[in-house]
């Protein structure tokens, strides 16, 4: 459910009653709002001032936009086709301007007839299209119009409904090809008296205090503003709704977690963590340690932690949080780690099966009085290993439990669940997490981890009900990496050089990765065809390249007389393992590999890395593949390889991962590039959190200080008994099962 402030009786009316059945079907359909409160929530984009034109050149290609212009020329051209063989067909081309740049409209048929009487030189209008390129010009195909009359002629009915709107300023409404703003306008019109039983979700004090004005004021003023200060106004009063029912939500939920009981786990003074400590061949980092402290006394307390690791790419946070699932085990609990695929959780437990050594090998012979059993679970093992597997879980015997979603079906039973340690936290929504924490006799301590660095903004707002720490320290040892990019179509050179750089590296004793965007088998071929290709896609006419077709084409060409392989997703998992064993091992020279690489994968050796068809992944992915490497003593080397052209956008986009290894200034780039909702999409759960005038980076201030006032509220009154304004606007905010899953916590 949308975040829409709380709403009375007149609000929640169906918008079929008001504005009639075909109005209300295309509003559901097409934008989903469903009743006047919906609708008096969607609010106008940008706006346009009466007498101004929209400036034409910074137009979107294939974005549905709305836009305010002046027709500069109209021609009416005949030409033969197939349906009028004798020149009867007719095209009408009408050219807009805004007094510098023109923008080509396009009319066909039957269709050239109103428009060919209406848009003569001169008339102004607002436009509606979708935007596309001709003949390298921009133009819109057949686009709706509404004529806006000046402030001295005679306009027709619909004109003059446009021009009845109270002041200079026009509302331009997100809106889609089946309903044009200007329609969306009429109908937010018709409902707008209504705003005036708009119930306030923020305490009066609150609201008072900051100098906000009402909600039915916000209303009026966001959709028929009379000057720019109205429009200032309404957006800072509805960013604060925004920020404080979601901050409140989110601070109800720290606040039940806060009242659960759980068993307190503190290590042994001589138990499996100091035998662990005590047989590292390196000291921790100051980092490590400082978190390590953080997470130990939250284990301590009788309440559930909830605290979220962040960590740059190769900090070292397996390391702590091994050393905290080692605690849990000393105080006679068991941990289990979960991970978002197969071959990271055997790389997981390949890992900590090595760091622990003999302390892994409980129940064996040799292995170390204090030792404890690490068990793997995933969907793919035999019966018969995952029985055993599922015994040592029931029985306790294993201490440390790693697997994939395997961990959360119900048939797994645990001896005593202390600690869930989620790895890659963005990959698992909150009901997964969820599932696996209540296979605990009592709440089990829970541990998030992300090597994606969040702008400290979403990590408010997303992961808002966690306590967060920071690993930004790398280990000492490791190397820089160079980043480059390659651009493929302007100097095809460059490529062939990159293939010699990996070459180089294996002389020198190294490996490499050579990552793809896709697999490359038919059955892919035949899903990518049926995918509505990017616009990107489309300006290249060729697919994105394959692990399958790059490996055969390396082995046969540039890279001929290396040992090359191949890993990907499709793969049997114990193919899988095999070939990540093999590299790990050093039998491999090169592998290639889709994102399946993307996190935890550790060969120190591996020094080079080639990402072919850069452009494809977000900047964050990037940043996470690129950590694969530089991962020993010698320095790493990332090839970004790229046929976009110079002044593209996604060029652009790997310049800046070219040019910083800080993966918190990448995270904000890659918030800047794209939709909050994207960001905050699926995050929390189910429920869609869509933001409309609040903007998570730029809004930093609103959000802590909503983050504030919500811990206050919460904390004075849980169950919002005295606010109920505030408690409805959570109902419309969390749908029903986002709701139990709040007070369950």
């Amino acid at each position: 459910m949308d975040l829409v402030p709380a709403l009375r009786e007149p609000l929640k009316q169906p918008l079929k009653s008001v504005l009639g059945p075909a109005t209300a079907k295309v509003m559901a359909e097409h934008l989903g709002l469903d009743t006047v409160g919906d609708l008096l929530h969607h609010y106008p984009r940008r706006y346009e001032e009466r007498g101004q034109l929209t400036h034409l050149a910074d137009l979107p290609m294939d974005e549905h936009v709305t836009v305010v212009a002046q027709v500069a020329d109209a021609r009416l051209h005949s030409f033969a086709s197939a349906k009028a063989p004798r020149g009867k067909g007719q095209r009408l081309e009408v050219t807009i301007t805004d007094g510098s740049g023109r923008l080509q409209l396009v009319f066909f048929g039957n269709g050239v007839h109103k428009p060919h009487k209406e848009l003569l030189p001169g008339t102004r209008a607002m436009f509606s299209g979708k935007v596309s390129v001709f003949n390298r010009r921009l133009q819109l195909a057949h686009p709706a119009y509404e004529l806006l009359r000046d402030d001295t002629g005679e306009g027709d009915e619909a004109a003059e409904t446009v021009e009845s709107w109270a002041g200079s300023l026009i509302p331009i409404y997100p809106a889609t090809a089946k309903l044009e703003s200007w329609k969306i306008g009429k109908a937010v019109q018709t409902v707008l008296p209504s705003a005036q039983e708009a119930l306030d979700p923020l305490p009066p004090a609150l609201r008072e205090g900051r100098g906000l004005v009402t909600l039915p004021e916000a209303l009026l003023k966001i959709h028929r503003p009379h000057t720019k200060a109205d429009i200032a106004d309404a957006r800072a009063r509805l960013k604060w709704d925004e920020a404080f029912v979601l901050q409140v939500a989110l601070a109800r939920r720290r606040y039940a977690d806060s009242q659960l009981p759980a068993v307190a786990r503190r290590p042994k003074p001589d138990g499996l963590l100091t035998a662990f400590d005590d047989r590292l061949p390196f000291t921790l980092t100051d980092g490590q340690q400082k978190v390590s402290k953080e997470i130990f006394d939250d284990l301590a307390t009788e309440h559930p932690m909830h605290r979220l690791l962040q960590g740059e790419v190769g900090s070292g946070k397996t390391m702590v949080a091994l050393r905290a699932m080692l605690a849990t085990v000393d105080a006679g609990g068991q941990a289990a780690m979960l991970a978002p695929t197969e071959v990271l959780a055997q790389q997981h437990h390949r890992s900590i099966t090595e760091m622990m050594g003999e302390l892994a090998e409980g129940g064996m012979l040799g292995g170390s009085e204090h030792a404890t059993k690490v068990v793997l679970l995933t969907g793919s093992m035999g019966a018969a290993a995952r029985r055993k597997a599922m015994l040592d879980i029931a029985t306790g015997e294993a201490g440390i439990v790693i697997g994939t979603h395997a961990l959360i079906e119900d048939k797994v039973q645990f001896h005593d669940l202390g600690l869930v340690v989620v790895d890659e936290q963005h990959r698992f929504g909150v009901e997964q997490r969820d599932a696996l924490r209540g296979k605990g006799k009592q709440p089990p301590h829970l541990l998030v981890m992300t090597a994606t660095p969040i702008p400290r903004t979403v990590a408010m707002t997303v992961f808002g009900d966690l306590e967060t720490s920071v690993l930004d320290q790398l280990p000492a040892g490791r190397s820089p990496i160079a980043t480059h990019v390659v651009p493929a179509a302007d100097k095809p050179h460059f490529l062939a050089r990159a293939w010699e750089r990996v070459r180089e590296e294996v002389e020198n004793g190294h490996q490499a990765y050579v990552v793809c965007p896709r697999i490359g088998d038919d059955e892919e071929a035949a899903d990518a065809k049926k995918a509505k290709k990017s616009p990107e896609d489309e300006a290249e006419k060729r697919p994105p390249l394959a692990v399958l077709d790059v490996a055969d084409h390396l082995a046969k060409g540039p890279l001929r007389g290396l040992r090359v392989e191949v890993l990907h997703g499709r793969m049997h998992p114990d193919d899988k393992d095999a070939v990540m064993r093999r590299f790990t091992a050093g039998e491999t020279d090169v592998l290639v590999a889709t994102t399946v690489i993307e996190v935890g994968v550790n060969v120190p050796n591996a020094t080079a890395m080639v990402i072919m068809d850069a452009d494809r992944f977000g900047v964050s992915q990037l940043h996470q593949l690129r950590g694969r490497v530089g991962r020993g003593s010698a320095p790493g080397l990332c090839l970004l390889v790229s046929e976009m052209p110079e002044a593209s956008p996604a060029r652009q986009r790997l310049n800046a991962v070219a040019s910083t290894l800080d993966g918190f200034e990448l995270s904000r780039i890659d918030l800047e590039q794209r939709r909050e909702g994207d960001v905050l999409g699926q995050a929390q759960s189910g429920a869609r959190t869509s933001l409309r005038v609040l903007e998570v980076i730029e809004d930093e201030e609103i959000i802590a200080e909503a983050r504030e006032e919500a811990s206050a509220v919460v904390a004075a009154d849980p169950d919002l008994a005295g606010l109920p304004g505030l408690r409805t606007a959570l109902d419309a905010l969390l749908d029903e099962e986002r709701e139990q899953y709040l007070e369950k916590g």
